[in-house]
């Protein structure tokens, strides 16, 4: 575990929003496997949705997602794009989890 795989603390969040500056979680370029595929990085999109989630949770000020209406044929980023029919409703649980996190 570790080893050309990026791992996000959703502690650091949180440590980070400490210092008073919004911080912004890059929910897609957290999930890359540098060097995946041999020459060039791979990715694991099947985690955006839930790590989106959990950065909402701790209260971040915003998000970032790489989408693509076809990630399998991107031209960069594919492997860790969301599909752009799931943003939308990603980003509906996201308003309704950043409403409860900071009332």
């Amino acid at each position: 575990f570790g080893y050309n795989n990026l791992v996000s603390d959703m502690r650091s969040l949180i440590i980070l929003k400490e210092t008073s500056c919004p911080v912004i979680y890059d929910a897609t370029h957290s999930l890359q496997l540098p060097g995946g595929k041999g020459q060039s990085s791979d990715g694991q999109s099947e985690f955006i949705i839930p790590v989106s989630r959990a950065a909402v949770g701790v209260g971040i000020a915003g998000i970032f997602i790489e989408t693509h209406p076809d990630p399998e044929n991107a031209l960069s980023d594919g492997p860790n794009s969301l599909p752009l029919d799931n943003l939308k409703p990603l980003l509906e649980q996201l308003l309704a989890i950043d409403k409860i996190v900071k009332q």
